[in-house]
């Protein structure tokens, strides 16, 4: 396969200057300023311009995709950051600054743009406090609605009581959604329910068995990780928390994410040795989450809990005996460290080298299993294919990306699209299937745990002949990181449901004055509705599974 140059932001933004020129001239009437974020130099624009800008950079300059929107409150405004790059060339990047009025935080909406937009703004009202004119259902999305103040205000009272009434819930459909005879029933999927795989609740509203109206109601497991990262300093107190985003077992693919981030902005180069054993551990981790997902979606839709779901927890237990062996824990890993990882192989590293090609070997025997007991399964063709139907532009307009996206014919994996660790150096393909359906997106991950263990193999190749002086783990990193003032910089990894970001603005101290944080499963999750409206209960059920949910990560 091909791969991208793996040259940093910087000479990306020296290469790419000419087209930002252009680009700036698309929309020059209405830039107040250039803004200069590390990963993505941007335009600072009026708040009544958003729409226009955003469908400017979209349909002219190929920005079609809208993977975060991050919302902060300075001393004198508020700021939403529309943080755009392309399916296409994952390398160019621009973020659209809108900056607010400290009395009157509105701006104008940019879901007719991109319908992401619709939760990302929320979430942004909900906890910041800025309105988006013209958003079609501009309402809390992780707090209840009788909350009191923006939790990420300046002037929150943390110790104010907060009075939660209990309202009885009612039937959401809308006049001109109604069934002909006017008949129809509101029932309530989750927020403890196995289908849910979490504390999800599922508003659904029917017409005999059909779903015509489908509300997801998150929140339950809000746990305020992105206000704790802010509050730990960037060297010793934010590793540990990113694995508890996804308790599915890929945690490392999101330390990962916050290693990235952190030392491209303190400007850390890790080591040739310590990416190849993270690029190894990460498809490790990966492997671990996609048996789940598989193993899940089997009971899920078939109640292959004596078969499919015994052999995917066999085997992910496989896996966990590997990773115990290298980081000490079987979930909660904190591994990486900025710079590095915390130690080196285990020792005797020819027994470790051995148990990772057991474990590969014995992948590609199951994985023939899993594909007999499922995709051959008559059952599971009958549940899965030609439902839950997602077509790439409209993918595309939710921010989908992972399996979801790639599921839907979508050609976008970060790991060669904006090449880090050691991933540009090995040979291995990205999987995508055409169907765009529940079938398609199973298929994905079964042939990305191949892929994963393929990378693995090389990995292991690799680490087996590297001379010992050279093992180094770990690059010299300051004792405290203190990133100059106001610098700001995104970046995101292959998590293993999608696109896993962070956005860091620094203030020259040692923790970060704000702390944003991209879950796949957030956007992936909100296209369920496209997929379910107009289906069967059970071809909802089988959509949801399909998509992979981690509440944590959709929550933070």
């Amino acid at each position: 396969m091909s791969h991208a140059s793996t040259s940093s932001s910087l000479d990306r933004r020296t290469a790419d200057s000419t087209p930002l020129d252009d680009v700036a001239s698309l929309v020059d009437d209405h830039v107040i300023r250039r803004d200069d974020h590390l990963n993505a130099p941007g335009f600072e624009i009026r708040p009544d311009a958003v729409q226009d800008v955003l469908s400017t950079l979209k349909q002219e300059a190929g920005f079609d995709h809208l993977s975060c929107v991050t919302a902060q409150e300075y001393e004198d405004r508020y700021e939403s950051i529309y943080h755009l790059t392309s399916y296409d060339d994952r390398t160019r990047e621009v973020s659209v600054v809108v900056p607010t009025a400290k009395d009157a935080p509105k701006s104008q909406t940019a879901e007719p743009v991109f319908r992401t937009a619709d939760w990302h703004e929320r979430e942004a009202y909900d906890l910041v406090g800025i309105e988006y004119e013209g958003h079609p259902d501009l309402r809390r999305i992780l707090l209840p609605e009788t909350w009191q103040g923006h939790p990420l205000g300046l002037d929150y009272d943390q110790d104010r009581p907060q009075i939660v009434p209990y309202t009885e819930n009612r039937n959401p459909i809308e006049a001109d959604t109604e069934a002909d005879d006017g008949e129809t029933m509101l029932i309530n999927v989750g927020p403890h329910h196995p289908a849910t795989h979490g504390v999800l609740h599922v508003e659904a509203t029917l017409s005999g068995e059909q779903v015509v109206d489908l509300d997801p109601d998150l929140g339950y497991i809000h746990r305020c990780e992105e206000q704790l990262c802010q509050q730990g300093t960037y060297r010793y107190q934010i590793m540990p928390y990113p694995d508890r985003w996804d308790w599915s077992g890929a945690g490392l693919l999101n330390e990962w994410a916050y290693a990235r981030v952190a030392e491209e902005l303190a400007d850390i180069e890790v080591p040739d040795y310590a990416q190849v054993v993270r690029t190894m551990s990460a498809e490790l981790s990966r492997i671990l989450s996609h048996l789940l997902a598989v193993g899940t979606y089997a009971l899920d839709i078939v109640g292959e809990f004596t078969a499919t779901f015994m052999y995917a927890i066999r085997d992910r237990e496989k896996v966990q005996s590997v990773l115990e062996d290298l980081t000490g824990q079987r979930l909660m890993f904190n591994y990486f460290r900025l710079g590095g990882v915390v130690w080196d192989l285990p020792e005797p590293r020819e027994d470790f080298f051995e148990q990772v090609r057991d474990l590969t070997d014995h992948l590609a025997t199951a994985l023939s299993e899993y594909h007999d007991l499922l995709t051959a399964n008559e059952l599971m063709q009958l549940r899965t294919l030609d439902t839950g139907v997602l077509p790439p532009k409209v993918a595309k307009s939710y921010g989908a990306t992972g399996p979801v996206a790639r599921g839907s014919g979508i050609d976008y994996d970060l790991r060669r699209d904006d090449p880090y660790g050691y991933y540009a150096d090995l040979d291995w393909d990205v999987v995508t299937e055409d169907g765009c359906d529940n079938f398609s997106r199973l298929l994905v991950r079964l042939r990305e745990v191949e892929e994963s263990a393929k990378i693995i193999e090389q990995c292991v190749d690799l680490l087996e002949d590297w001379p010992e002086s050279e093992r180094e783990i770990q690059a010299n990193v300051p004792r405290t990181i203190r990133p100059d003032d106001d610098t700001e910089l995104y970046r995101a990894v292959e998590g293993a449901k999608g696109e896993l970001g962070i956005y860091l603005r620094a203030d020259g101290t040692d923790t970060p004055a704000r702390f944003k944080i991209r879950g796949p499963s957030f956007s992936n999750l909100q296209a369920l509705p496209e997929m379910a409206e107009g289906e069967y209960v059970a071809d909802m059920i089988a959509s949801l599974g399909s998509l992979d949910t981690i509440m944590g990560e959709v929550d933070r």
